[in-house]
């Protein structure tokens, strides 16, 4: 179901596709990220301002600062707090041996380790795996069509179909994955209308093994930029807010996916395929369904990346 993907800084790859970045949205959710601390926006996305080049870049520069030094103030109040916890839990050890006071010095030093680690990635000049990954309801950079020009838009990673009501989101968690055997079902009102496109690297996978869920990277090979083919839908509610949201087209997997556990993978569109992915109108159904069968089909090599 690709529940994390790995994007790409979009100042690599994404700008062969001659995009025009859609500033106002990118200004737009960045803002409403300072009041809402539920929206997540990867940071290598973020990086794309590191050396702002216009006006518009210099003020979601100042935004993405103002936001980590809200995040570091946090982190750092939540460390002082955690190591409170840690020494009076370690005290009371002293005294007797007691569950509470283990559990506290367990989950204490594990949250302070935490939060070490995410100071250090947050001020960290070089990019890792981890500052591409985007989960459900995490915002990431796709590709979309609007007056016959290539536009890079934020959008989140779960699809609120337009006039369906808010509630949605919690009845389907799993509106990320497009299934491709209900593409023109469920997603009648977008597979074939509204396309787009998201570039990553990797991407990772829950799977159940002897009883336990792990989480599987996945990575083509040889190494390539997979281009995603995506859904997506502009929804606004009565009082004009507006959400851009996306899902990942997914299909029945290729025979080494299958064999680590998984049965979907994200459909990896050719190159040459992609104008005609990103403009659906006037396009059979049978002519889309021919793109995302004839689709880039490297080894995909897996690895446990962690227990979930």
């Amino acid at each position: 179901m690709c529940y994390s993907a790995e994007i790409l800084n979009i100042q690599r790859e994404y700008l062969e596709f001659g995009i025009r970045l859609d500033y106002i949205e990118a200004e737009r959710i960045f803002i409403q990220r300072k009041a809402d601390p539920r929206i997540k926006i990867p940071r290598a996305f973020e990086a794309y301002f590191d050396n702002p080049r216009n006006a518009e870049e210099k003020r979601i520069k100042e935004l993405i600062e103002e936001h980590r030094a809200t995040t570091e103030t946090a982190l750092q109040q939540d460390m002082f707090k955690q190591a409170k916890r840690l020494a009076d839990a370690q005290r009371s050890l002293q005294t007797k041996e007691t569950k509470k006071a283990r559990d506290d010095v367990r989950i204490a030093t594990a949250k302070i380790d935490a939060n070490r680690q995410r100071l250090q990635r947050l001020r960290a000049p070089d990019l890792d795996v981890e500052d591409g990954r985007i989960f459900p309801f995490w915002y990431a950079p796709i590709i979309v069509k609007r007056d016959g020009q290539n536009v890079l838009t934020l959008a989140r990673y779960h699809l609120r179909q337009a006039g369906a009501p808010e509630s949605i989101d919690r009845k389907y968690p799993g509106l990320y994955n497009a299934r491709r055997d209900n593409l023109e079902k469920f997603w009648r009102d977008q597979f074939g209308q509204s396309h787009a496109l998201m570039l990553v690297s990797s991407f990772f996978e829950n799977v159940e093994r002897d009883g336990e869920n792990v989480v599987l990277h996945f990575n083509p090979r040889p190494a390539q930029t997979m281009l995603v083919a995506c859904l997506y839908s502009e929804w606004t509610n009565p009082a004009g807010e507006k959400l851009t949201s996306f899902a990942a087209v997914t299909d029945e997997p290729p025979q080494e996916i299958a064999a680590a556990g998984h049965d979907r993978c994200i459909v990896n569109l050719k190159r040459e395929n992609v104008e005609a992915w990103l403009s659906p109108q006037g396009r059979s159904i049978d002519d889309l369904q021919a793109i995302l069968s004839d689709r880039q089909a490297p080894y995909y090599e897996h690895r446990v990346e962690e227990a979930a």
